[in-house]
């Protein structure tokens, strides 16, 4: 069965308010405005650091601007910056910025988000430069780094499974790229694909990330409505609200979805093999879990 999404993307006859929805239902679900929106910032004029082992990186301005912004990128551009993630210059992007996730993301898809980016408020704010370690400042060896480890690709449904699981998986996957955020990472950045969804000591921002398998150190003892209620209002069954990055990527993403949508995630990532948390290197205690305010398999497309 495919949600009212599909449906709707599939319509050819589709009239313009309805396809514009769709639209701005994509760019809340990928996050776009979470990352790239500083605080006290112009929405999508990027700025927004996120430190990491091998330094802070800032995000790009994506608005409209020509100068600073996408402006004069073509579809085919922006196609394979998300899907390939070189830059219209034909340089490798660093995976801070989530492509070996975003690479699942139909073209149609792509090309709708693009699509309404490009109806958004040019900003004229020039990008930040990264402000990384010298062995990380060089992007030649981000090519060795895809050979190892980026496998682009859309995502195909698992016809094992029923719509409803598919469309969680293309959701969490490729969509939200919760993988991204709530897995560790080996010493080269990327992630650690014995240990995707079992959280990470050193999230996104410096922060931890919760295991979000099913496991008894994780949301074991979460059912499906739980977890939806959480994606919609950041509140967890215990009373506490997300904090920190959580908190945006409920505020400006997964509040914006469909409740079937939100099903289909929490459906999806309750059926995830579970994981138990690792213990901290500093503490010898597990990772926070999702009570507290903090923020697949193989996962091959």
């Amino acid at each position: 069965m495919r949600s009212r999404l599909e449906r709707f993307a599939s319509r050819p006859s589709a009239s313009p308010p309805r396809t514009q929805w769709n639209r701005r239902y994509l760019f809340h679900a990928v996050l776009c405005g979470v990352c790239h929106t500083a605080e006290g910032g112009k929405p999508l004029a990027g700025g927004r650091p996120l430190p990491t082992p091998f330094g802070t990186f800032y995000s790009p301005n994506i608005t409209p601007d020509p100068e600073y912004g996408i402006g004069r990128w073509s579809d085919q551009d922006f196609l394979e910056a998300l899907s390939q993630g070189v830059s219209p210059a034909g340089e490798h992007y660093y995976p801070a910025f989530p492509y070996t996730a975003y690479t699942r993301l139909t073209r149609q898809d792509a090309l709708s988000i693009k699509a309404y980016l490009d109806r958004t408020e040019p900003v004229p704010q020039p990008n930040r430069h990264h402000d990384l370690t010298w062995y990380a400042s060089y992007r030649w060896p981000i090519a060795v780094w895809k050979w190892l480890y980026f496998v682009p690709g859309e995502f195909h449904p698992d016809t094992s499974h029923d719509g409803q699981w598919n469309r969680g998986a293309y959701l969490v996957r490729a969509a939200s790229h919760c993988a991204e955020c709530h897995s560790p990472r080996n010493l080269l950045g990327a992630l650690r694909r014995d240990r995707l969804y079992a959280g990470a000591v050193d999230g996104p921002e410096g922060k931890s990330t919760p295991n979000i398998t099913p496991d008894k150190t994780g949301i074991g003892n979460w059912t499906p409505s739980m977890l939806s209620y959480y994606l919609e209002t950041g509140m967890t069954p215990d009373g506490d609200y997300a904090g920190s990055l959580m908190a945006d990527v409920v505020d400006k993403g997964t509040s914006k979805l469909t409740p079937e949508d939100r099903s289909a995630i929490a459906n999806y990532i309750l059926s995830l093999p579970p994981l138990p948390t690792e213990l901290t290197a500093n503490e010898g205690e597990p990772s926070e879990g999702p009570t507290v305010r903090s923020p697949d398999d193989t996962e091959r497309p």
